[in-house]
């Protein structure tokens, strides 16, 4: 027994450990950085009743001269968690808020006995180049913390300084491969935001606060840590091969011009399709060549950026080869607000969660949806505490108003990071959430 746990006031730490991990939030808009964070923080304090922060995910907005850097230092000096990752946003999520352009603070926190922390940075990993060996697959596996019981990584990125095209996969390939039957450990994240040009964003990693590169922190052990990728998309026409393509370039499409296969498909659409074509058509390709059947988990979603008249074909934002599978999908509000829904559906069939970081697209919010908070509001209901009817009825008692709070914290990003089959991917559009749950 723990010599201190009978003296009043001293916390008893060995039931703490048997508690097992906990999630708190905390938020608050304010023009005044230090403001936003003491409030916030209080929150976060109020919540955890003295149990200790091992983990605080932070996100300020929006971008100003020092407002990171005078968030970062209340939080330590109000909060003084163990490790701190986080970005500068240019839209924060906090409950089922969300706050676009406007100034504040949004943090989740954690209690988290048994699970290892290894926070780290861009400077802690080796240069990627054009062709990985397994010395850099090596430092990445160091350097990252992917080690054999790695549950979970998230990255928070300056979208100007990383060469994300060469870093994703090498990352995805360090992973450790799991044991039989398990998923890999995701790699989760975002872009930091409403930053102009390079510089200007903010990363916030334990004592320090950055200008440039990429933080992120990797959880192992004690945790498990589902996730759910929103990309809101409905496929349109059918599988085509790729028989004609260079760089970005898409030229031919089984055996025919790609644009003449796409004034083909949008020609078969119903009226209220062709109604919400614009901007709204997207294309999809084939994450896993070798199954048999697609459905929606199993298409990359990607931009149409363009048209080259001269053969017909049509610009990509990203490198498609020759033999890829690819179909056209739409995206729209009334598909991602479906989408988004089927998917918490099956999120609740495994049960409570501790606590989520939601990471959603700044072209989604009230740039997508009629009505704001559309992405917090639906993931915080999904997974909040019910208070029992008899507890409601039962005369005389207050009702604590945070009981039914779900722990949930974010921001709006300029690409997310998810999971997409074995693979984590930049995204764009899309909402990505990480569930934490009892293992």
């Amino acid at each position: 027994m723990n010599q201190h746990s009978a003296i009043p006031g001293l916390v008893d730490e060995s039931r703490l450990l048997a508690r097992g991990c906990e999630f708190y939030h905390g938020h608050a808009w304010h023009t005044e950085p230090e403001a936003a964070a003491l409030r916030a923080c209080e929150q976060v304090l109020r919540a955890a009743k003295g149990r200790s922060i091992d983990l605080l995910f932070a996100f300020v907005a929006p971008i100003g001269l020092g407002s990171a850097e005078r968030a970062h230092a209340e939080i330590r000096r109000s909060l003084g968690p163990k490790n701190i990752v986080g970005c500068s946003a240019e839209g924060l999520i906090a409950g089922p808020l969300e706050a676009e352009g406007i100034p504040g603070v949004a943090l989740l926190a954690a209690s988290l006995p048994g699970v290892r922390v290894h926070t780290f940075s861009d400077r802690d990993l080796p240069p990627i180049p054009d062709r990985v060996d397994p010395d850099v697959l090596s430092g990445l596996t160091l350097g990252a913390g992917f080690d054999a019981e790695h549950r979970a990584t998230f990255l928070f990125i300056d979208p100007f300084s990383v060469p994300l095209v060469r870093l994703m996969p090498a990352l995805s390939s360090a992973r450790r491969p799991p044991a039989r039957g398990d998923a890999p450990a995701p790699i989760l994240g975002g872009l930091a935001s409403g930053a102009k040009g390079p510089g200007e964003a903010r990363l916030l990693l334990d004592d320090h606060v950055r200008g440039a590169g990429l933080v992120g922190v990797s959880l192992s052990g004690n945790i498990r840590v589902d996730t759910m990728l929103s990309q809101g998309c409905k496929p349109i026409g059918r599988p085509l091969v790729v028989t004609k393509a260079r760089g970005n370039l898409i030229l031919q499409l089984a055996g025919r011009p790609a644009l003449d296969v796409v004034q083909e498909i949008v020609g078969e659409l119903n009226e209220a399709e062709r109604s919400r074509l614009h901007n709204s058509l997207v294309l999809g390709r084939v994450v896993n060549e070798y199954k048999d059947r697609f459905g929606r988990s199993d298409f990359l979603i990607r931009n149409l950026v363009g048209v080259e008249s001269s053969q017909r074909g049509i610009a990509v934002s990203d490198i498609i080869k020759v033999g890829a599978t690819v179909q056209f999908h739409l995206r729209d509000a009334e598909t991602a607000s479906r989408d988004l829904e089927m998917l918490l559906d099956a999120q609740r069939l495994h049960g409570p969660a501790l606590g989520s970081l939601l990471i959603t697209c700044n072209g989604r919010g009230t740039r997508l949806f009629d009505a704001p908070s559309h992405d917090a509001s639906r993931v915080s209901k999904a997974f909040a505490k019910l208070i029992p009817g008899e507890q409601l009825a039962k005369a005389g008692e207050s009702i604590d108003p945070d009981a039914s709070r779900f722990p949930l914290a974010g921001f709006f990003a300029a690409g997310e990071i998810g999971p997409l089959g074995e693979e984590s991917y930049l995204h764009g559009q899309t909402a990505c959430a990480a569930i934490f749950r009892a293992p």
